[in-house]
């Protein structure tokens, strides 16, 4: 698809926003904005004992339910040692302290010189000794308390102040056991608790160990044999792919029918692809199909801080696996380790090569009878080291690439489940215009058109409500932008001439929408999909996208004689396909001899290190680049003076309307679409 924007740029605001254009296979985009908001609302618990009494003839009433909050308490040793430990320590600590100050009654304690003077005169009648505790008992039935130094007797200190011992009753009580006890526990509380700590400190202390000798295990989910809910049907499209991997699964089934005509189990398969393409649902689709162990792990999960830990998570996955055989282990997003060795090392130890290094050995290790395949998956599979993708090791490599038009129809009808469209809905017209989508992408886009339903409170999903949403999808979300009537007609201006140049270039790809409503940080869009997926692109087709690619910027120069910011996207597409065409594709005077920056593949290099073409053969090629990019102006140029009328007409309409689609635009213009004659 040639898709092209007109974006706003001003001092406080970011000037560009862009879809990477691919220069030999063009997609499509569709759109829509939506915010869903969530709203809820609180039923009360009405209580049928509160309400009001009916007559007797009214019938029984059964009664409501009553919601019942339940709350639970997680007692677990481990969570008690590991949140209220301290301050349970902390509590038993200051225990005595704190007892002492409730049970303690101050008011009534007097001293022992007091409690001489009043027994000399007196006054007591009665002394009760419990070990060091005086409790004098007063004639006027008053009761004070007073204490004595260990190892003193009462008697002595009664002799020495010369107190008739016969005035006074003295009586000698025996310590109760229970006292004993507690003044026991009271004196060696904080001894036994610091005993605990340094055991709780040492038990810590050997589980850290433990924990720092198994951090080198792995850390792979192990999905169960026979739980496996996905298949091959649940996948939709890639039909070489699975045929691929429906060979492995037969490999796992039966090892012994391969094994009779000396045919080995392949060791590894990687899954090539663009982000989104269901590389990850491949290999559990395997999983499933041939119900077996399936150990999944991303690459980032063997790297650690330490040293050594992902080379040891490596081997101890490969021996978890070999136990389990036979068994499947998948590793997602393998360029995380498995990255071209030698590049960029600065000197020191890598620990990322030593973790390849071991998946490597493992690899390749593997005996006939392990019964143990790899799979793998990246986006970047021309950044993995080569004795990694090396027969022996991922002896297959499946590309996983973008649907095409009958696979989009499938992956449509999954994701189309438990979802209500309007009768008659064109799922043949809904897969045309999601060319360059990718699974993720379409189910993005229906669960998007459902939310938008919901928000706009009504029960069935439309065809506008699905191109909506694949707008919003590629281009994201609509916005009102406050644009005056200069800058609105300006845009307006700038995207029919995008559409204009398109609609009469017979290698352009047609016209499916126009807009002058903002979505992102674009003013306005052109849409312009193809009408089939395409596997090849000629000079013809590239040159007419950088016509209509420049056609925006030609029109704002024909009409008002100036130029905007607004075509720095514009112009950014239109020299990498410029470039591309000398530098890679060869379609240039200079003739077939690629001018790009060629990097060497061996482990000597540096990364960002190639080889450079001379000056003045570099001139050459930004010439013929200029060249290029001029004849593509020159022919927008010449087509929109032509259809100045038409210009000028249906950017008045855009104005007032602010979208128009392909039909629409078709009629504005009263000329078919230009195609190329066979």
């Amino acid at each position: 698809m040639t898709e092209t924007k007109k974006t706003s740029k001003k001092p406080t605001t970011n000037s560009v926003v862009t879809k990477p254009t691919n220069t030999t296979v063009t997609k499509s985009t569709i759109s829509t904005a939506t915010n869903p908001t969530n709203s809820s609302t609180t039923n009360p618990v009405v209580n049928p004992d509160l309400q009001p009494e009916k007559n007797s003839q009214s019938k029984s009433v059964l009664p409501k339910k009553v919601a019942i909050k339940s709350y639970t308490i997680n007692l677990s040793p481990k969570n008690l040692l590991n949140k209220s430990f301290l301050y349970i320590f902390l509590g038993l600590l200051f225990l005595p302290f704190i007892l002492s100050l409730f049970t303690t009654d101050n008011s009534n304690e007097i001293s022992l010189s007091n409690l001489v003077s009043d027994v000399r005169e007196d006054k007591i009648q009665k002394i009760e000794i419990t070990g060091n505790e005086l409790r004098a008992e007063y004639k006027d039935s008053s009761e004070k308390i007073a204490l004595k130094e260990d190892g003193q007797d009462l008697v002595d200190i009664f002799k020495a102040a010369e107190i008739d011992l016969a005035k006074t009753d003295l009586e000698v009580q025996s310590v109760a056991a229970s006292e004993l006890i507690w003044k026991l526990v009271l004196s060696f509380l904080p001894v036994l608790l610091m005993i605990v700590v340094f055991l709780f400190i040492f038990r810590q202390a050997k589980g850290g160990q433990d924990g720092i000798l198994g951090i080198g295990k792995s850390k792979a989910k192990l999905f169960v044999k026979g739980k496996q809910n996905t298949n091959f049907s649940a996948v939709g499209g890639m039909d070489e792919a699975k045929k691929e991997l429906e060979e492995i699964v037969d490999f796992l089934k039966n090892p012994k029918k391969y094994a009779k005509v000396g045919a080995r189990t392949p060791k590894g398969v990687l899954l090539v692809g663009p982000a989104g393409t269901g590389k990850t649902l491949l290999a559990r689709a395997v999983a499933g199909e041939a119900g077996v162990q399936f150990l999944s792990i991303a690459g980032s999960e063997f790297m650690e801080m330490l040293v050594g830990v992902g080379a040891s998570r490596a081997r101890d996955l490969f021996l978890t696996a070999k136990k389990l055989a036979p068994s499947i282990i998948f590793i997602d997003e393998i360029d995380a380790i498995g990255r071209a060795r030698g590049r960029g090392n600065m000197g020191g130890h890598d620990e990322r090569e030593q973790t390849l290094n071991q998946i490597l050995v493992e690899m390749d290790g593997f005996s006939q009878n392990d019964n143990v395949i790899v799979m793998a998956a990246t986006n970047r599979g021309d950044m993995l080291d080569p004795a990694l993708v090396r027969p022996g090791r991922f002896d297959r490599r499946v590309l996983v690439a973008l649907p095409d038009l009958e696979e989009r129809k499938f992956i449509i009808k999954i994701h189309a489940k438990n979802k209500p469209f309007v009768k008659g809905l064109k799922w043949e017209k809904v897969a045309k215009r999601t060319v360059g989508f990718s699974g993720a992408d379409i189910e993005n886009m229906l669960n998007e058109a459902a939310i938008s339903v919901v928000r706009a409170n009504r029960e069935i999903i439309s065809l506008e409500d699905i191109e909506e949403a694949a707008l919003k999808v590629k281009l994201g979300p609509s916005k009102k932008r406050l644009q005056d009537d200069l800058e609105k007609k300006m845009t307006s201006y700038h995207e029919i001439g995008h559409s204009i140049i398109a609609h009469v270039s017979p290698n352009a790809d047609p016209v499916h929408r126009v807009s002058i409503l903002s979505r992102g940080r674009a003013l306005g869009f052109t849409l312009t999909p193809p009408e089939k997926d395409k596997l090849q692109t000629t000079k013809s087709e590239l040159m007419d996208s950088i016509a209509v690619l420049l056609g925006g910027r030609s029109a704002e120069k024909l009409v008002f004689n100036e130029l905007t910011a607004g075509a720095s996207s514009d112009i950014q597409k239109a020299t990498r396909i410029a470039r591309a065409m000398v530098n890679d594709y060869g379609m240039s005077p200079l003739g077939p001899m690629n001018f790009s920056p060629q990097s060497d593949a061996s482990y000597n290099s540096m990364w960002g290190e190639s080889d450079k073409i001379s000056e003045s053969l570099q001139e050459k090629v930004d010439n013929e680049i200029k060249k290029i990019i001029d004849a593509g102006q020159k022919k927008a140029d010449e087509i929109l003076i032509k259809y100045r009328k038409q210009l000028d007409e249906i950017s008045q309409e855009l104005i007032k309307v602010e979208s128009l689609d392909g039909d629409e635009f078709e009629k504005l213009m009263g000329v078919p679409k230009a195609k190329v004659r066979v």
